[in-house]
């Protein structure tokens, strides 16, 4: 059985959809990475013992080891990749080599620029300079990194597609839900600014294992 080493609301909620579409039994251990410029779980010498990286998410009983607990997998696209691919009866990745790929592009460009460079700098401005008193320069420069980053993600979704890859829900879609509940949290319009991106957070939502999720991190998106 798995186990998701979690917080509430952080991109582990796209993983946490995905166990729960999947539908087979897991496990949840709870890791805040919430805190003043870090996280109150992720800094502590137990966490880093288990996963230096002192990131979430992280799942257990995945077969090798990089750096951390033997059978530990991280890296939020690395997981959601890993799911779908070992559950292919869950139908989370496209069948065909390309849209395997488009799922990966958009993955790793959501994780590695909108999420560990914007949001890192908006959240986490000692990860990028030493001196307080460049921190709200960083923050301010994450802020307009998010929104240039959003209105082309708004620009991809508003093409008529249904999905973020057309044609089919994919781990995908749980992934930018987050990101869209993101935006809610720094104060971005969300409804008015990105109607498109509101269109498919709305048809992800009506998903049960969605709702689910939802409920049980107690995360609310208006």
């Amino acid at each position: 059985m798995h186990r998701l080493y979690y917080s509430p609301g952080a991109c582990s909620m796209a993983v946490h959809i995905v166990l729960e579409e999947i539908g087979e039994p897991y496990e949840l251990e709870l890791v805040s990475s919430r805190g003043h410029l870090g996280g109150v779980g992720t800094t502590s010498p137990e966490w880093k013992a288990k996963n230096p990286k002192a990131r979430i998410p992280a799942l257990s009983g995945v077969a090798g080891r990089i750096g951390g607990a033997d059978e530990l997998l991280t890296e939020v696209h690395a997981i959601l990749f890993y799911l779908a691919r070992t559950h292919p009866g869950a139908k989370l990745l496209p069948a065909d080599l390309a849209g395997e790929a488009r799922a990966i592009e958009w993955m790793n460009w959501l994780s590695g620029n909108v999420h560990a460079v914007s949001y890192g700098q908006v959240w986490r401005p000692n990860r990028f300079v030493a001196d307080e008193r460049d921190y709200a320069a960083v923050q301010g420069k994450g802020q307009q990194n998010v929104r240039e980053q959003y209105a082309y993600i708004e620009s991809l979704l508003d093409d008529g597609r249904d999905w973020a890859l057309p044609g089919a829900y994919s781990v995908v879609d749980p992934y930018l839900l987050v990101f869209y509940q993101w935006g809610v949290r720094i104060g971005l319009d969300m409804t008015t600014s990105y109607p498109a991106w509101r269109r498919l957070t709305q048809r992800t939502m009506q998903r049960p294992a969605v709702q689910r999720v939802l409920a049980d991190e107690n995360v609310s998106i208006s």
